[in-house]
């Protein structure tokens, strides 16, 4: 799911702006940049100008694509437009904010200060920013059946399949779904099918459909049975009721004056369901709860050693902190209060030095929170030269702990809250049987598991957990519900920009989120409000 996740419209209002106009008012106009790397901005998209207004509401709607997995640094820059010129370099800045888009669409409204330079505010102006995603969201849920169909090979009955299609502006058909083959049956009934409606009809319910029915041929290409054309509309007339179309065979019907049909198409039903994604959920009210769990096992080495995985260097960085760093960035925007629980496990932990596979990194467990990223990183910098590592590697308690707290969130029966764990390991895991079972449990429940590998390991275990090829089980063959564990080998990564590692690590959440509140049948705590066609 690497790729945009959707696109987001933004409405911009300002108050209070600056006057910059003798005799008259400003005539402001709204620039949206987007950071490019190295500090320089890129512009993305402007609003019209608004003429002799301080609280301009800009009608145009600044477009940005949406990438959940990436930290989108944004600008908006607010001008006072006297002249034709496209440039603004000769217009007066009447202040703008620097932000993320994370924090607008996790935010229903978004409110900032607007400054001229950093710490300077432009006055008492404001600016507001809400999002909205671009997109319909219904989908068309059909099952169909046909009846008396012509039989076309010589010695059995007919194998029919369904196509469906829609025109495109150029008034050419195109290829919106293929349903399974039935085989040997003149009275074929399809299995229950679902499709986009952007996809199926581009949203447009009088864009004409065709739907053909052809019969599989082993020799040959498929041989058409018979088709007809419609639109959308008539088809969702159904709700509950059967609509009966004609298949006809075009030839067959130029040819024969007492040619009836090629039998009859029912479209038992057809309904329209609204399908909620990732940004429905955010923008809805959901809240995205970060925990991390370090690993301070024996095999990292002592963290004294510059060879030891623990090893802060003089730069102030090892691979523990980067992964921390790259993954809490993005997640961060998410998370209202900025207070993230951190764990360790594996080490010999004072004062009775027993071993703990989940102590608070602040060494507070009635208040494991730690403020924000950079909270996380101080803890793990502090207990580092107050524990002893040790081992085993055992991952079950740190993912059972998250998921008492996410067990209890599901038990309010809302999509209010979805929890990330970020385990960070050097890849020796002893209680392989234990976490599989813990990842099974996890999976009902509205929670992802991130495992960072860092170090040279041999991580065949963690490819083990992250199963994209097959179902992860249990070892009693409980499979999981859903798959919820995303695995990355730091060394991919280690040359690489820190915003790929996150990029790649962080890219299947939105996917995992939806999937989880889809087989929960929960919409969003706020749902979007429908547009209707």
């Amino acid at each position: 799911m690497a790729g945009c996740v959707s696109r987001v419209e933004l409405s911009v209002s300002c108050r209070s702006l600056l006057d910059r106009d003798l005799g008259s008012r400003s005539d402001p106009l709204c620039v949206l940049l987007q950071e490019v790397g190295d500090g320089r901005w890129a512009e993305l998209d402007r609003t019209e100008r608004i003429k002799n207004s301080q609280n301009p509401e800009f009608c145009k709607k600044l477009v940005v694509d949406y990438y959940f997995e990436k930290v989108q640094k944004l600008k908006f820059a607010v001008y006072d437009i006297d002249n034709k010129s496209f440039d603004l370099n000769d217009d007066d800045y009447l202040g703008g904010i620097e932000c993320t888009l994370g924090q607008i669409v996790s935010s229903s409204v978004f409110t900032q200060t607007l400054e001229l330079k950093q710490g300077k505010p432009a006055g008492k102006g404001t600016i507001t920013i809400s999002a909205e995603e671009i997109k319909d969201t219904r989908v068309v849920y059909l099952e169909i059946e046909a009846q008396n169909l012509d039989k076309k090979d010589f010695l059995g009955k007919s194998d029919p399949f369904l196509e469906f299609y829609k025109q495109n502006d150029a008034g050419t058909w195109q290829l919106v779904y293929r349903s399974e083959v039935i085989k040997n049956n003149l009275n074929p009934c399809w299995r229950k099918f679902s499709v986009p409606l952007q996809t199926f009809c581009g949203g447009d319910f009088n864009k004409p459909i065709k739907v053909s029915i052809s019969d599989v041929d082993d020799t040959t290409s498929s041989d058409v049975i018979g088709e007809f054309t419609s639109i959308t509309a008539k088809l969702s007339e159904t709700g509950d009721r059967v609509v009966e179309f004609e298949c006809i065979h075009p030839e067959k019907k130029q040819k024969k004056k007492s040619y009836k049909n090629s039998g009859v198409i029912r479209i038992k039903s057809c309904k329209l369901e609204t399908e909620y994604s990732f940004l429905d959920y955010i923008m809805g009210g959901c809240q995205i709860n970060f925990t991390v769990g370090v690993d301070f096992t024996g095999s990292n080495g002592d963290p004294k050693s510059p060879d030891s995985l623990h090893y802060i260097s003089p730069d102030g960085i090892n691979e523990y902190l980067i992964a921390i760093w790259s993954v809490g960035s993005v997640v961060q925007d998410y998370d209202t209060d900025k207070l993230f629980p951190a764990f360790g496990f594996g080490a010999q932990v004072p004062p009775s030095w027993q071993v703990s596979h989940e102590f608070a990194l602040n060494f507070n467990p009635s208040n494991p929170y730690c403020q924000g990223i950079q909270g996380i990183v101080d803890a793990y910098r502090q207990i580092l030269p107050q524990i002893r590592l040790y081992g085993p590697t055992n991952f079950s308690p740190i993912i059972n702990h998250v998921a008492r707290f996410a067990a209890h969130s599901a038990q309010q029966g809302t999509a209010s809250q979805y929890f990330i764990l970020l385990i960070i390991t050097d890849g020796e895991i002893t209680d392989l049987d234990q976490t599989r079972q813990a990842i099974v449990n996890a999976s009902k429940l509205p929670m992802s598991i991130i495992i960072v590998g860092v170090g040279e390991a041999d991580f065949k275990a963690m490819e083990f957990l992250d199963r994209d090829d097959g179902v992860l089980k249990s070892l009693t063959g409980e499979p999981a519900a859903r798959d919820i564990v995303q695995f990355v080998p730091f060394r991919q990564f280690k040359n690489a920009p820190r915003e790929v590692l996150s990029h790649v690590v962080l890219a299947e959440v939105p996917k995992q989120l939806v999937s989880y509140y889809k087989w929960q049948g929960w919409p969003p705590v706020k749902p979007p409000e429908i547009k209707t066609m």
